[in-house]
C-alpha cells in the first residue's frame, strides 16, 4: 500500500474537526469499534467533545494527526484542508457536500471542489461528499453513522460512491467477511481506482468489489486492473447506467446498437472485472471470491431432494453463461451406490429424501455429484426459521465435502431469508459457500467464472473536439480504403451524366448527401450501363456515386466505431444490411481489440453461424473480415483526435473475401 494512502487508512491518530451531531458520532464510532489510539476533537469553543478533550485550533493539537474527519461547511473545509496538508497530515475525509455534485443547483460548487484539490496539495482526500471508511481488519473507523461491520481478520473490501448504500452493505447479514467500507464520493483528487490499488497490498483482502457510477481517469482503471492479476486478487462491479437515453448526437446504425451503456461493458469486460447488477449479488459474488477465488470454469453441479428444485435451478440458469456437465460414468458409478436404484441420476440431480439424517450418506452422495468439469457443485438446502434441527445433517455433510475433497462447495437456500446468518458463518467457517438466494447464488458463480481479462494496449483515449461534418460515402470509402479496408471501384458523377466508364456493370446508383439513402429511396441496384443516366436522374441528387456491384456473400456485417465520451472508441460488431437495428445482434468492443478477441466476439453474435457455412453454404473469408476490422482501428487510431463515428454497413462477406458497401465517416474537418 502506497505510504501515504497506508497511513490515511490505519491511522494511529484521528483528528475530528467540528463539533456537530456528525462529528460526536465520528468519535463514537470509532471507539465503539474499538479504535484504540489517539482522538483528537478540534472545536473553537468546546472543552471536550463525546468523551475526549477538545483543541480550540489545528495549530494547538499535540501532534500531526494521521487522518482527519473533516465534518464543517463547505467553505470552512477548503481552509481546513490547507492547514492539514500545510502539517503533514496523512489524509483527510470530507464530509461537506455542495461541490461538483451540486452544479445543477449551485455553479459556484465546481470552483470550490477546485480550491479544495489545491488545498489538499499531495495530501490525499476522500470526497468531499463522502462518510469516510471502516477499516474492520484493524478496528479503524472514521464514519459519522451507524454501521454494521465486524472486525475480522481477513475479508473482502467495498469502494462506493454513494454512502448510503455502503451503510446499507454494512448491515448485510450474510457471513460475508467485511475488511473495508469506503466511501468515495466525489473522488475530487483520490480515485477509486487509485484506493482500490493501495487496498491490494494488503495481504488480508481476498476480493475486491467496486460500486461504480462513473470511471473518470480510464488509465488509472486499468493499472488497478494489471495488478489486480498480477496479485490474483478478483474485482468485481457494481456498474450503474445500464438504462439507455436517446443519443441525439448520432446518426449511424452503430450509435443505435451500441448504446449507453456498451462502452462501459467493454470497459469491464476488458479489464476483467465482472458486473453485477444488483446488490443482493454483488455480495454473495464476493463471498464466493473470498472462499474460493475465481472458479475455473463455468461448469455448475446442483443437488437437491426435490424435483422441482432441480428443474427450478436448471430454469433460472437458463440464459446465463452457465453449463451443467453430464455425469461421468465414475460419477454415475458412486451416485448409484449411495443413492441406491430408485434415483435418477441427472445433473442438476434429485436425490430424493432417502438418505436425509444420514450425514455419512449424504456426505457420499454429495462428494460423488463434484465432478472434474464443474467448477462448483452447490446443494440447494432451505433451513426453516422454525425449527432447524433436523437440518444439521445437511450443513455437515456439506462441511464434510469440502474438508474430504478441497473442491468448491455450496450450500444454496432458494430464498434469502432461508440461509441463517449462524448457519452461513459454520458453513464459512468450513470453506463452504453459503449462498443466500438461488438467484443470486446463479448470477454469482457465472461472474466468478468469467475470464480475469489479459494486457492488453491501453484503450485509445476518446476526442474532445466537436464533430462538424459527415463524409460523402464516396469519401468515407476513400479514406478507409487507405488503411487496407476493401471497397467496390467507384466515381462520383454529376446525375446528368451518369456513365460507366472503365467499370464493369451491374452498377450501385446512390444520391450523394443523404446519411440514410435506403430510407430515401436514393439506392438503385443491379442497374445496367444504358441505364445509369436514365436511373441517376430518378435519385433526386444533383450528384450520384456509381459503383460496381459486390458479388454476393454468405453474410452481411455492421462494423462501426462510435466515440464514446467516458470509455474509448467503442468497436461494435454486428450484424449488417438494412434490418440491422431490428435484429440488434452486436457485440461491443474497445480500439485498440486484437485480432484473436474481435475474431472471438464474432463468434459470439447470432449470425455466426452464417460465417462458418450455413446448410451447406460455404464459410466466409474470416481472414478478410478480420483484416477489414484491423484496417478500421487503424483508421481510428491514426485520426482519434477528430473522428467521431465511422460506420460500414453493410460489409459483405463471402468465401474470397470482404466488401464494404457502405460507408459513413464522421469528424472534425481537419
Amino acid at each position: 500500500m502506497t505510504t501515504a494512502l497506508a497511513r490515511a487508512l490505519n491511522p494511529k491518530t484521528i483528528a475530528v474537526i467540528g463539533g456537530g451531531a456528525w462529528c460526536t458520532s465520528v468519535i463514537e464510532q470509532a471507539r465503539k469499534f474499538g479504535f484504540e489510539g489517539e482522538i483528537w476533537p478540534v472545536h473553537p469553543k468546546a472543552t471536550d467533545v463525546a468523551g475526549e478533550s477538545a483543541y480550540p485550533t489545528l495549530e494547538s493539537l499535540p501532534d500531526v494527526p494521521d487522518m482527519a474527519f473533516v465534518g464543517i461547511n463547505r467553505h470552512a473545509t477548503i481552509e481546513a484542508v490547507r492547514i492539514l496538508s500545510a502539517m503533514g497530515t496523512g489524509g483527510a475525509v470530507c464530509f461537506a457536500s455542495g461541490y461538483t455534485e451540486a452544479q445543477a443547483e449551485d455553479h459556484s460548487g465546481a470552483g470550490l471542489q477546485d480550491q479544495l484539490i489545491a488545498a489538499a496539495g499531495d495530501m490525499p482526500i476522500f470526497g468531499p461528499n463522502c462518510y469516510g471508511f471502516v477499516n474492520g481488519l484493524d478496528r479503524v473507523a472514521v464514519w459519522p453513522d451507524q454501521h454494521g461491520m465486524r472486525p475480522v481478520d481477513r475479508g473482502v473490501a467495498i469502494l462506493t460512491q454513494s454512502s448510503n448504500i455502503a451503510i446499507n452493505m454494512t448491515m448485510q447479514r450474510r457471513a460475508l467477511p467485511l475488511a473495508f467500507m469506503l466511501t468515495c464520493g466525489n473522488q475530487a483528487q483520490t480515485h477509486q481506482a487509485q484506493i482500490a490499488s493501495a487496498l491490494l497490498d494488503d495481504d488480508r483482502i481476498t476480493a475486491i468489489g467496486v460500486h461504480i457510477e462513473g470511471f473518470g481517469d480510464l488509465r488509472k482503471w486499468e493499472a488497478l486492473a494489471y495488478k489486480a492479476r498480477q496479485r490474483g486478487v478478483p474485482i468485481i462491479a457494481l456498474k450503474m447506467g445500464r438504462s439507455v437515453h436517446a443519443q441525439a448526437a448520432t446518426i449511424s446504425h452503430t450509435a443505435s446498437l451500441a448504446g449507453q451503456d456498451a462502452g462501459a461493458q467493454a470497459f469491464l469486460d476488458r479489464l476483467g472485472i465482472a458486473r453485477l447488477d444488483d446488490i443482493p449479488s454483488f455480495l454473495e459474488c464476493l463471498k464466493l471470491l473470498h472462499v474460493t477465488g475465481r472458479l475455473d470454469s463455468n461448469g455448475l453441479g446442483t443437488i437437491s431432494c426435490s424435483g422441482g428444485e432441480a428443474s427450478l435451478a436448471a430454469d433460472m440458469a437458463e440464459g446465463r453463461d452457465l453449463h451443467f456437465p453430464p455425469l461421468t460414468d465414475t460419477q454415475r458409478t458412486d451416485l448409484r451406490a449411495a443413492l441406491g436404484p430408485m434415483v435418477a441420476l441427472a445433473n442438476p440431480l434429485d436425490y430424493h429424501t432417502y438418505i436425509w439424517r444420514d450425514t455419512q450418506a449424504m456426505t457420499r452422495a454429495w462428494s460423488a455429484m463434484m465432478g472434474p468439469e464443474q467448477a462448483l457443485t452447490m446443494a440447494i438446502v432451505d433451513y426453516p426459521h422454525t425449527d432447524q434441527t433436523d437440518w444439521s445433517c445437511a450443513t455437515q455433510a456439506a462441511l464434510n465435502c469440502v474438508a474430504q475433497t478441497g473442491q468448491p462447495f455450496a450450500v444454496t437456500a432458494t430464498l434469502p431469508e432461508l440461509m441463517p446468518e449462524d448457519v452461513a458463518q459454520r458453513l464459512m467457517d468450513g470453506g463452504v459457500i453459503p449462498f443466500a438466494g438461488l438467484h443470486e447464488a446463479l448470477s454469482a458463480v457465472e461472474a466468478a467464472a468469467r475470464s480475469a481479462g489479459q494486457d492488453s494496449d491501453p484503450v485509445v483515449l476518446p476526442s474532445t473536439a466537436n464533430p462538424n461534418v459527415t463524409l460523402t460515402e464516396a469519401e468515407a470509402k476513400d479514406q478507409l480504403a487507405a488503411f487496407g479496408v476493401p471497397t467496390p471501384k467507384r466515381r462520383v458523377m454529376q446525375a446528368d451524366a451518369a456513365c460507366a466508364g472503365d467499370m464493369a456493370g451491374p452498377f450501385a446508383v446512390k444520391g450523394v448527401g443523404l446519411a440514410h439513402k435506403s430510407d430515401h429511396g436514393a439506392v438503385q441496384l443491379g442497374v445496367s450501363a444504358g441505364d445509369l443516366r436514365a436511373v441517376a436522374a430518378q435519385i433526386g441528387t444533383s450528384e450520384v456515386l456509381i459503383e460496381e456491384m459486390a458479388a454476393e456473400g454468405v453474410a452481411e456485417l455492421l462494423v462501426g466505431v462510435t466515440c464514446d465520451p467516458a470509455h474509448g472508441y467503442v468497436l461494435t460488431l454486428g450484424a449488417g444490411g438494412v434490418l440491422t437495428e431490428i435484429l440488434r445482434d452486436s457485440v461491443s468492443l474497445l480500439i485498440p481489440s486484437p485480432r484473436n478477441v474481435v475474431e472471438k466476439a464474432l463468434g459470439r453474435l447470432a449470425c455466426a453461424p452464417l460465417l462458418a457455412g450455413y446448410r451447406g453454404k460455404p464459410a466466409a473469408d474470416m481472414n478478410a473480415i478480420l483484416d477489414t476490422v484491423e484496417a478500421v482501428q487503424a483508421y481510428v487510431i491514426a485520426n482519434a483526435t477528430h473522428v467521431s463515428e465511422v460506420e460500414i454497413n453493410p460489409l459483405i462477406c463471402g468465401p474470397k473475401g470482404a466488401v464494404a458497401v457502405d460507408a459513413l465517416i464522421r469528424k472534425v474537418r481537419t
